[in-house]
Parts: C-alpha cells; structure tokens; sequence
C-alpha cells in the first residue's frame, strides 16, 4: 500500500477507548502513515465507537456523514464496543467499508489493503468469547494527562450492561508488563496517569497478582507526578488500597465509585456485589483517612421498578453521604440484557426528570465540596486549552481551577491558593509565586 496516506480518528465513549485509539493509531505511524486531524481531508478514517449510550446508531451514522463530507472517497473503518455488538446494523450505514470486532481491531492494518470504496462494508467479528488476550495501551495526544489502560472485559453481568458482551472476560497483562508501559509513559513529558480499564479492581482475576499490589509498583516509578485511579468497584476497592493512597507518593486522593443505586431492592435487581452498607463503609474509610479526598459517584436512574419512593431512597441515601459530585446515568434498554425483560419499565419522561433532579443534586454535592477547599494551599497542574482568555488545570483532589492564560503555566504543576468560587462553579486561584 501507497505509504504516506493520511489517517484520521474519531473516538466515542470512555478513557479506555482512548486510549486504545492512541495505542492504534500509534501502529499507523509506525508504518508510515500520516496521522491528520479529521478535517484535514484524511484518506482513512477509523472510528472507535461506544454502545453505553442508547442513541450510538444514530451518532455513528452522523460521524460517518461527516467524514465523507470531508473526503467522499475516503476509506471508513469502524471498531469498538459498537462495532462487536452490532456489526451487521453498524455495516449498513452509508459509506462504512470496514468493521472490526474487538479480536480483531489492534490489527486494523492487516485488514486494510487497498482503499477502494466498497459497495458493501467488510465486516471482521468474532464471538466475543474467543477474545481473551490483552492489549497494552496508553493515550498519547494531551500533553498533561495520559489514560493507561491496566485492564479489559468484565466477568460480571450486571442485568443493565452489554460491556461482558462487547469486550469479552476479564483480563490483564502482568504487573511487570504493565510498568513497561507505564515507563514509556515516564519517558515522555506527561505528568499525570489515569489508570483505567472495564473493571480496574479485578485486576488479577483472584490469581497471583492483584491491583493493589499494581499500584504499590507504579508508585515507584520516577517521572510521573500524578496517578489518579479511575473508577474501581466498591466491592473491589479494599482497604488495603485506601490506605495505601492515603500515604503514597504519587497516587492522588480522588475516587470514583460506582454506586448505581441507593435502594438495597435494586441493588439486588441490578447483581450489583454489593448492598448500600459497604458503600458507606468505603466512602466513611477514605474520609477517615484523606478528609480533603473527591469522591465521584456513577448512579442509574430509570431502573425498572424504580417507583417514585425507590427513587426518593436514592436521593437521600446520596444527600447523607460526603461525596463530592455524581455522573448521571438515565436507564436506556439494551439488547440481550436481563433488565430489557424486567418488568415495572419506569415511563421515559419520569426518568429524564429524575436525571435532572440528580444532576441538581450533584451541583449542590460539588459546590459544596469546593467550598470547604476554599482557602487552602494546593498543586494544580494547568492544562493548554486557551478559553476567552482563560486557563484551567485541576488540584490532586480535582477541584477545577481557572486562571488567566499564560502559556508559562502549561503542564507545569503549580502551587496555588483556591480563591473563590465563580458563578460557573469553577475555582479561581492564586498564584503562590511569580513563576510565571
């Protein structure tokens, strides 16, 4: 093949996919390719596509229409958790030459020979099941901050998630291959890492090596300021890791923990590992040990059989815990899932109503977490996005801070005093020296 072409990426959904565009698109510069932003009229495009969100059809189909604005005789590839899911419907879309499943998309270039438009998209999947090797892979594109991805699949089937489905067992390189990549990571100018994965606290499967011992090693590792740990499970996150984080080197005291729900009867409904008790018991040992530390909180709305006074259980099981901010998830069917059956389906305008009384609720959490921040001292490391003469960076307990634009300022680590609040909710600081 003609060298020298140009190659384009479009990435949908969470860090993991991220960081596995970076890791492919990696492979294509290794072979000579030119990798070009998407409207610089690229000869490929590849699109890493998501299927959490219910309308993931109808913004590939968008993506996809895009890009052959751009070059109408460009070749399309489409991977990811979409692409294995649903190949036959993600193949019908106008324009889509190629789909790769998830055994097959880190050899995206064994499959592209020639960049003919096709009549009809070439589609490459395999059973899910058959894909049990792992891939190392980090992002590279954000000169602050690269998502290194520790571990894939999942083992557990909970009744709302497609994610067993898409990305197959769980599994993971070895903690010896994982520092490598970290390493690699090291080498660069980058100074904060973002474990991530489908299931991070798994890692090890109940073998020989586990995550906590995963972070121990990373902690040692000079040239990365920064590890942040992407959300674990509650049931995952033990002890041991808590208070290891409470005094590390490297690792920053923020958590993310999915919670779902705050009702033990939907707990149970959904297989989640774990009741609303060892979720207290989590949230109390991080707050005991590290006062200052961010909790984010992943919880689903919508779920069926959520009646208005399972729902009200959510909302003050939440306002009684000291977390600081929510994602928000509006329950959506999906295929070959248990819930898709479930009956007691909550109707779809009450779910996007308790979506935004959640999402008033997490404002409230957030800003008063920010607010007992206020005054203190704290690092911040400021990234490059210029926005109406602003600059933002976050605090190792990830508050988001703001501060006039001064180029002296990017990927540095900067100590800071959290000034006030501003009506966006964001934190403007002050500079603790004249560095700059």
């Amino acid at each position: 093949m003609n060298q020298y072409k140009k190659v384009a990426f479009y990435t949908l959904g969470c860090k993991l996919n991220f960081s596995e565009t970076s890791t492919i698109a990696r492979n294509f510069e290794n072979q000579g390719f030119a990798k070009v932003e998407f409207n610089e009229t690229p000869d490929i495009f590849v699109i890493n596509t998501c299927s959490v969100t219910d309308n993931a059809d109808k913004k590939c189909r968008q993506i996809v229409k895009k890009a052959l604005q751009v070059n109408p005789n460009a070749f399309v590839t489409m991977i990811g958790c979409y692409a294995q899911l649903k190949p036959e419907e993600i193949s019908s879309i106008p324009g889509v030459d190629l789909v790769l499943g998830a055994n097959e998309k880190f050899n995206i270039l064994d499959h592209i020979d020639e960049l003919e438009k096709k009549e009809k998209a070439t589609v490459k999947s395999n059973n899910i099941k058959e894909t049990d090797f792992f891939i190392p892979s980090f992002s590279q594109g954000d000169r602050t901050r690269s998502f290194l991805k520790v571990q894939d699949g999942c083992d557990y089937f909970c009744t709302f998630c497609t994610i067993p489905l898409a990305r197959g067992k769980s599994r993971n390189a070895s903690i010896e291959e994982t520092i490598r990549e970290a390493k690699k990571i090291a080498g660069t100018d980058i100074k904060e890492v973002v474990l991530t994965g489908v299931n991070i606290g798994d890692f090890g499967q109940g073998g020989d090596e586990n995550f906590a011992q995963l972070v121990k090693e990373l902690d040692t590792i000079e040239g990365i300021d920064r590890f942040r740990i992407s959300s674990i499970e509650p049931n995952l996150l033990s002890n041991e890791i808590i208070e290891f984080v409470a005094h590390s080197k490297r690792f920053v005291p923020h958590f993310h923990i999915p919670l779902q729900s705050g009702s033990d009867k939907l707990l149970v409904a959904m297989r989640r590992k774990y009741l609303r008790a060892l979720y207290v018991e989590r949230v109390s040992k991080i707050k005991e040990l590290m006062p200052d530390a961010c909790i984010g909180v992943d919880v689903i709305v919508g779920f069926p059989g959520e009646t208005e006074e399972v729902f009200m259980e959510t909302v003050n099981f939440i306002n009684g815990l000291d977390i600081s901010y929510l994602h928000v998830f509006t329950y959506s069917e999906r295929a070959n899932t248990t819930a898709k059956k479930m009956a007691d389906s909550v109707p779809l305008n009450i779910r996007r109503e308790r979506s935004r009384q959640l999402q008033i609720l997490s404002e409230k959490k957030r800003r008063a977490f920010y607010e007992t921040q206020l005054n203190t001292n704290q690092q911040v490391l400021f990234e490059a996005e210029e926005e109406m003469g602003l600059m933002y960076g976050f605090t190792e307990n990830y508050v988001k801070v703001k501060t006039p634009f001064n180029a002296g300022l990017v990927n540095q680590i900067i100590p800071v005093k959290l000034d006030q609040i501003d009506r966006d909710g964001i934190v403007r600081v002050e500079l603790m020296n004249a560095l700059v």
